[in-house]
């Protein structure tokens, strides 16, 4: 199951997803009850996380009306559905108490960076935060190259895990009975910020230089959906690809991860209390612009795709003002 959050006659309602159509939740329930007779109770919320497993209230409702619209066919759909391609999509989990990124989880990007990947028995995650409220940008909504450093933005494909039930200590081999669900991020880098060009040297400026590049506006887009955990049999066997512009620059699977997701969620609820709705993107694969010096410029269009998620589409464009 697949649902997104999306503008339907003038307001964020939820969806099931897919590439062709999205099948307002609220329509299936009533198309549903006046086909088999059956009242169906399915809450107004546009809040994914009561729709998801593993502690969503109308969870079930959602994945039975899901696999009823699985059911129907084309002139069925037709009369219940809208065009994805025309439809305002939303970031589908817009508030996140806590939105948590990987640094380093691909050896492959490690070592394209020029640096040596250690195996996870000798390290441990590199985890760092992004401002939600700012950094998270809807599908389709455009990347914006920031004014004060327009020449090194960079782009980063991942893998975002949705956190359904909280908790603190979670053991990695019950850690991913924690999650709701998959979505796709992109974790929009900016490679030589540099605040104070004319500064004097302090030991630790390159570590902030990096850490504040993380940070500009519009730089975490998200989308265009959220698979739920049950759809997704191992989250470590799924295929990664994005372009810009047609162009494929990251190809891999998160099978190269060198810690997987339930081995992520241990560590980080082993000194932060996990809850609903915090998010955490996974890190990122080889083929980033930097490798090679080529960043993203006004008029770009990424396109960052995990199957069976989705694609997730961003326009880039100029910072105005």
């Amino acid at each position: 199951m697949r649902l997104c959050r999306f503008i339907h006659e003038g307001k964020p309602v939820v969806g099931f997803y897919d590439e062709r159509r999205i099948v307002p939740l609220q329509a299936a329930a009533g198309a549903c009850a006046a086909s088999t007779g059956n009242a169906v109770e399915a809450c107004a919320s546009d809040d994914l996380l009561a729709f998801l497993p593993p502690d969503g209230e109308f969870f079930e409702i959602a994945a039975e009306l899901s696999r009823w619209i699985g059911r129907l066919d084309d002139n069925a759909l037709g009369e219940i559905s809208v065009d994805s391609a025309e439809s305002q999509l939303l970031v589908p989990n817009p508030q996140p108490n806590k939105l948590f990124l990987l640094a380093g989880n691909y050896a492959k990007h490690i070592e394209e960076g020029g640096e040596m990947a250690a195996e996870r028995a000798e390290t441990f995650p590199y985890v760092f935060m992004k401002p939600p409220t700012t950094t998270l940008t809807h599908p389709g909504a455009p990347v914006r190259i920031p004014s004060v450093s327009p020449h090194s933005i960079d782009w980063e494909l991942e893998l975002g895990v949705v956190i359904g039930r909280g908790g603190k200590g979670i053991k990695e081999s019950a850690a991913l009975g924690h999650v709701a669900g998959y979505t796709v991020i992109n974790d929009i880098s900016d490679r030589k910020f540099r605040p104070n060009p004319n500064r004097k040297l302090r030991e630790k400026d390159n570590f902030f230089d990096w850490l504040h590049g993380k940070w500009h506006d519009s730089a975490c887009p998200c989308g265009p959906c959220i698979a739920s955990a049950d759809a997704i049999d191992d989250p470590q066997n799924l295929e990664m690809q994005l372009r810009v512009n047609g162009t494929l620059h990251q190809d891999a699977t998160t099978a190269q991860q060198i810690f997987p997701v339930a081995a992520v969620i241990e560590f980080i609820s082993s000194f932060v209390t996990l809850e609903p709705g915090d998010m955490i993107s996974t890190g990122t694969a080889a083929g980033v612009g930097n490798t090679t010096g080529t960043y993203l410029q006004p008029g770009d269009t990424i396109e960052a795709s995990i199957t069976p998620i989705g694609t997730l589409i961003s326009p880039v464009v100029a910072e105005v003002g």
